[in-house]
């Protein structure tokens, strides 16, 4: 094995990590303000009420399934009954579905992003590169998919037997990079893209994927002073005073005599 499949599946997943954990620590104490996702709905919102759905949901069903591909072991999936040609139509077609939508959500953003002058103004450079970054990693997953699960004969490519136990070593810190020898250069593409999209996380508008507006259910009440001139303190200037009827303002000349 070359000193560059060392580096590549040993030593730069892990300074991804590392890059991804340190920076995204780094960011929450120190650009909490900047923790935003930087929207842009204000100069344009027809787009991006279909494209941003299409694609986040999109986004959520394709990361449970890389978590069901990658941390499940295959021994778990045939112990429970599941044989390997279930679970690669169970994989494959929900995942392809899926491809599809994160595909044409992130064109849409992307569309929106270079035509509407002034969305595009208002993209910073961080923003485009984060755009590059996750489409590579996007693309490169779903011509994987295309190319070795869905054409690429009954069983596709069984990435459970090389890719998955990789990862999970990997991440226990006992590096086996010899498993990633006869993967399919579509995945080897597909894993650097997305190590080093994980990279440029934490430096990007991508944070606030770590972002649940929890608080807001257990915030307190928004308390609401009253407006009546009978309970408000709040000056007001004789100009703006309503005009009151004769009656009233007789009222209002008697009172102190009477108390008096």
């Amino acid at each position: 094995m070359s000193n560059l499949e060392v580096f590549l599946w040993v030593a730069f997943p892990w300074l991804c990590i590392a890059a991804f954990v340190v920076g995204i620590i780094w960011r929450w104490r120190s650009d909490q303000f900047g923790w935003t996702t930087h929207s842009s709905q204000i100069y344009e919102s027809r787009l991006l009420r279909i494209s941003s759905p299409l694609f986040h949901w999109g986004m959520m069903l394709v990361i449970v399934g890389h978590l069901m591909g990658l941390a499940i072991p295959k021994s778990w999936t045939r112990a429970v009954g599941l044989n390997d040609g279930i679970y690669h139509l169970i994989a494959t077609i929900p995942g392809t579905i899926a491809g599809i939508m994160v595909i044409l959500g992130l064109a849409g953003l992307i569309y929106r992003r270079v035509v509407n002058r002034s969305v595009f103004l208002s993209t910073s450079t961080s923003d485009k590169t984060m755009y590059v970054f996750l489409a590579a990693a996007i693309i490169s997953g779903f011509f994987a998919t295309l190319s070795l699960q869905v054409f690429g004969g009954p069983h596709g490519y069984d990435y459970r037997e090389t890719i998955s136990p990789w990862l999970r070593q990997l991440l226990i810190l006992n590096a086996q990079p010899e498993l990633m020898t006869d993967v399919p250069w579509q995945f080897k593409v597909h894993v650097i893209g997305g190590f080093t999209l994980m990279a440029v996380w934490p430096w990007t508008r991508l944070v606030h994927a770590f972002s649940a507006p929890v608080g807001y259910v257990t915030r307190p009440y928004v308390v609401y002073r009253s407006r009546d001139s009978r309970t408000s303190t709040h000056f007001t200037a004789r100009g703006w005073e309503p005009v009151r009827s004769h009656t009233e303002q007789l009222a209002d000349r008697e009172a102190p005599s009477r108390g008096a």
